[in-house]
């Protein structure tokens, strides 16, 4: 596949984020609804999360396995703390950052829905990123098939993720449709960027360290979001939403397993 196709194909993963982002500008919706829909986003960053985790960790384990074979120490010692910091920093850097923002704007308050939303599309963004280098380097491989499945498969799961970045702006001021750009251009935008890295560059520690970032981020992101479900005073509802926004990405990730990738 040459490098054109393959920057458009990531693009095209990355902008199926734009199809959730209207979710943000519903109103009039009771507070059990808002808090399904905090909590059905809050089920797919809590998948996410788990997903971006286990590939960060499992070249870890692999540089493990062949340390304790008699191969280098190096290469694990490396892997570990590459992941141990960019997790440490995702994490620390968007919990300050959105503290920062609070403070400046309204004083010790509580986290505003659209920071909330801000820091869902940078960790989506960071995680995009990753999986435009896995497009990338499938394509500069000769691997045309598991691209193109690839392709597929991240943009299912963008669509998700659009909807995750924008559910918990159903509460509070109503957001333009610039704020909604531009999220969608954080989250989604890292896709198309590291499609165009991915094809020219291979490197299992540029992946780790991104994936890192983009587990700390998300973690932050669902705490939050858990956290703002809970003032709705409807902890059944929210249970059921979590349950239903988990399972779903599940599915969407074992299309994408049984499709080959």
């Amino acid at each position: 596949m040459s490098f054109p196709e393959t920057v458009a194909l990531a693009g095209f993963a990355g902008g199926t984020i734009f199809l959730g982002l209207p979710v943000g500008r519903l109103r009039g919706l009771s507070a059990q609804w808002q808090a399904a829909l905090t909590t059905t986003a809050g089920g797919v960053i809590l998948f996410l999360i788990y997903d971006v985790l286990s590939q960060a960790v499992a070249p870890v384990e692999a540089a493990l396995e062949t340390a304790r074979a008699g191969g280098p120490a190096g290469t694990f010692l490396g892997y570990a703390a590459a992941l141990s910091v960019s997790l440490a920093a995702g994490l620390l850097s968007v919990t300050w950052l959105t503290a920062r923002m609070a403070a400046r704007r309204h004083g010790p308050t509580p986290i505003s829905p659209r920071q909330v939303a801000l820091g869902t599309a940078i960790g989506l963004g960071l995680h995009n990123f990753s999986e435009g280098l896995a497009i990338g380097q499938s394509s500069a491989t000769g691997a045309t098939t598991l691209a193109l499945v690839l392709v597929i498969g991240f943009a299912l799961h963008n669509a998700t993720e659009g909807f995750a970045i924008a559910a918990p702006l159903g509460s509070g001021e109503l957001p333009t449709w610039r704020f909604l750009g531009a999220a969608g251009v954080v989250g989604g935008g890292p896709t198309f960027v590291g499609g165009v890295v991915g094809y020219t560059l291979v490197s299992p520690v540029l992946s780790i360290v991104f994936l890192g970032l983009a587990a700390g981020a998300l973690i932050f992101v669902f705490n939050e979001m858990m956290s703002a479900a809970r003032r709705f005073s409807v902890p059944m509802t929210a249970a059921v939403a979590l349950t239903i926004g988990l399972l779903a990405a599940f599915g969407t990730d074992f299309l994408l397993v049984a499709a080959g990738a």
